[in-house]
């Protein structure tokens, strides 16, 4: 006999949820409507959290969600909530920590829990399971029907002593959080991890799955900067810098016929990747490649982050201006197939000279590379395929750029990826200043008119009454917002107010600043909960300090309120920046190259900023501007119209045209006299 369960979740907002709306499986949202009903059956809760472009999740649900006789348990036995991971990452960073508690291992999507009714502390997790055993892994059913008993049996004598102790395993999370001194030696123990765990046969970190760990080559970068400063140069960071990022955009990680990046590869030589593109990736790795070639000059990374900003522009952004959140790694009930081409294909679509070009480029021959199909990865340099196909180069080039094109065109009338078109905040924002870095440092005005519109529609959509929502779709916006939000905006804020200065995004700075400081700080030492002080009671109140997917958002606190004290001379920015790096040194110590952005964040406290600030006429401004071109990571330039009439900032204020264009440099709180002759700012620049 079926038992009918009513599935709630017709009216979310979510693609994720949606997508389950159809399930036999009673699901509910996350909600106080389905936490009562566990507390007054007293069924267990079984948790499943995934997002929209997640493959195994896809699969879980057509295995066990759409059939009928696993749904039946489910509904008989537990009550059944649905998640989506990109709305409610407190919900997920919470179980993804229990799960690595329980299981001694990481977690990932689609993530499996089973908690208690009451207290909602699991006493089962675990990620995706088959329908039947397989691969070394129990069927999904056979596993709930142990849970089921297991819960009878010792709901009332095991269940809440195992309650108890991981109640008190996450509460002791933060307890050896430490106020001292962010000391320099993290740095260079940073440094040393770094060159530790770099592949030097492949690029990038670790063995597969492999990801592109755009924090932490950021990190190096940055140190490798810091070494050439200070006379002690590591020429390994660069390398390992350039060698990663020439990998992952000549391997398949990188979409060679619609640019963009993927998420990850499944092998260690990034080859074939997990065919999902997510924005957060993509909004990271574009000023990544962007600040590559501002260091090398090396012309694949400026073509790189051209084409990954012309994807943006293309396929992910709406009519609006919000930037939409993922690509699905499946179409046409595949994975990957959008992506793929079999020989007979690129054959019967390219004329010769194309074919002979796209054959030699990446390798055509011998057996495909993806189940039947090739994913496309460069093989061979322009200099053998010259060889190979005797063009001349600029021919081949154009005959490269025919082909692509003519590919592009042909795989938009295949069946698309499922678009996610929610709209996250913490996300938006990270594009944004993706956008606005690529657009002023490669010149490049329709990726800051870009990243100008995304920042106009979070303003008029997910900022409301003095507070920011998380997220927002098809009108309707939701959920308090979380620490990454907040932060993440003020940098994208930052960058955007150096392309094109404006006193209304410097309020709406200082008012987000503010709000951060009230609601998310922990006021007995420092630093930043993941969650605001009047957000939901859940199981753990997170205190993010590692990077992962993203940036930590205390990494990016930290860093925002040191640049943003000193371009508004307002110590109490700088005194909650310097709270966060001293009430997390202890944490950062243990593994700082785990900790990219508050290591970051650290070069900063240590070495202020150096803020610049132009004044002049537009024009004036422009070639001044062009000064400041390059690779400074310390460094924030502000060009102010003359005429710009308000209430400037701080000691803005006093910064003056003095009747032509002038400069004012200031490196922490000490600024140079007004600086007028524009070789003087040149060599000014170059001795301090």
């Amino acid at each position: 006999m079926t038992v009918a369960g009513t599935n709630r979740l017709a009216n979310e907002t979510s693609p994720y949820l949606l997508q389950h709306a159809h399930n036999p499986v009673g699901w509910h949202p996350w909600n106080e409507e389905a936490l009562a009903s566990a507390r007054e059956s007293g069924k267990p809760i079984l948790l499943s959290i995934g997002y929209t472009a997640c493959h195994w999740c896809h699969v879980m649900e057509k295995e066990s969600f759409e059939d009928d006789t696993t749904a039946a348990y489910m509904n008989e036995h537990f009550v059944c909530i649905k998640v989506d991971r990109e709305e409610r990452p407190d919900l997920d960073k919470i179980y993804q920590i229990t799960h690595q508690i329980l299981s001694q291992r990481p977690g990932g999507w689609p993530l499996t829990i089973v908690m208690d009714p009451v207290h909602h502390v699991p006493f089962f997790a675990g990620t995706y399971f088959p329908d039947r055993p397989r691969h070394g892994m129990p069927a999904f059913r056979d596993i709930l029907k142990r849970i089921v008993d297991f819960y009878q049996t010792h709901k009332d004598d095991k269940l809440p002593g195992h309650v108890s102790a991981v109640k008190d395993t996450m509460a002791q999370l933060h307890g050896s959080d430490t106020t001292g001194e962010a000391e320099l030696q993290l740095l260079n123990q940073a440094a040393r991890d770094l060159e530790s765990a770099y592949d030097p046969a492949n690029g990038g970190f670790g063995g597969a799955p492999k990801f592109p760990h755009s924090t932490n080559l950021s990190l190096c970068l940055r140190l490798w900067q810091r070494s050439q400063q200070h006379g002690d140069p590591r020429p390994q960071l660069l390398d390992i810098v350039r060698q990663s990022l020439q990998a992952i955009a000549s391997k398949g990680l990188f979409d060679h016929i619609g640019g963009g990046f993927y998420r990850y590869s499944v092998d260690a030589l990034w080859r074939i990747p997990h065919f999902e593109k997510m924005l957060y990736d993509n909004a990271q790795l574009l000023p990544l490649y962007t600040d590559a070639y501002l260091v090398t000059g090396e012309r694949q990374f400026k073509e790189v982050a051209l084409r990954t900003g012309q994807w943006v522009l293309a396929e992910m952004q709406s009519a609006k201006g919000a930037y939409y959140s993922t690509l699905d790694a499946d179409s046409e009930g595949e994975e990957g197939r959008f992506y793929l081409w079999t020989r007979e294909e690129l054959i019967s679509e390219l004329d010769g000279a194309e074919w002979s070009v796209i054959e030699s480029r990446f390798g055509l021959r011998g057996h495909e590379n993806f189940e039947g199909r090739w994913h496309l990865n460069i093989e061979n340099n322009i200099e053998t395929v010259l060889e190979q196909t005797g063009l001349d180069p600029e021919t081949a080039r154009s005959v490269l750029e025919s082909a692509r094109s003519k590919l592009y065109d042909v795989r938009a009338r295949r069946g698309w990826p499922l678009r996610d078109e929610k709209v996250l905040t913490s996300w938006n924002a990270l594009m944004v200043r993706g956008m606005a870095h690529a657009g002023l440092h490669l010149v490049e005005p329709a990726f800051v008119e870009s990243a100008s519109n995304a920042l106009k529609f979070i303003r008029e959509n997910l900022w409301q009454d003095g507070r920011l929502r998380a997220t927002t779709k098809d009108g309707v916006t939701r959920l308090n917002a979380y620490l990454d939000d907040y932060v993440f905006l003020i940098d994208a804020l930052l960058a955007m107010n150096q392309w094109s200065w404006a006193n209304e995004m410097v309020d709406w700075m200082a008012e987000l600043a503010d709000f951060v400081i009230e609601h998310f700080e922990h006021k007995p030492t420092g630093g930043m909960y993941f969650t605001s002080n009047d957000h939901e009671a859940l199981l753990h109140r997170d205190k993010p300090t590692m990077d992962d997917a993203t940036p930590s958002g205390n990494g990016v606190a930290a860093r925002v309120f040191l640049r943003l004290g000193h371009l508004l001379a307002e110590p109490r920015y700088l005194q909650a920046g310097e709270r966060i790096l001293k009430a997390l040194s202890g944490v950062m110590g243990r593994y700082p190259s785990a900790h990219g952005a508050l290591m970051e964040a650290l070069c900063e406290y240590h070495e202020p900023v150096e803020t610049v600030v132009i004044r002049g006429s537009p024009e004036g401004i422009a070639e001044w501007r062009s000064a400041c071109t390059g690779y400074y990571p310390n460094r924030q330039v502000f060009s102010i119209n003359g005429q710009t009439t308000g209430d400037l900032p701080g000691i803005i204020e006093n910064m003056t045209p003095r009747g032509g264009v002038a400069a004012y440099v200031c490196r922490g709180t000490e600024c140079s006299e007004p600086i007028t002759n524009l070789p003087n700012f040149e060599r000014y620049l170059t001795e301090c």
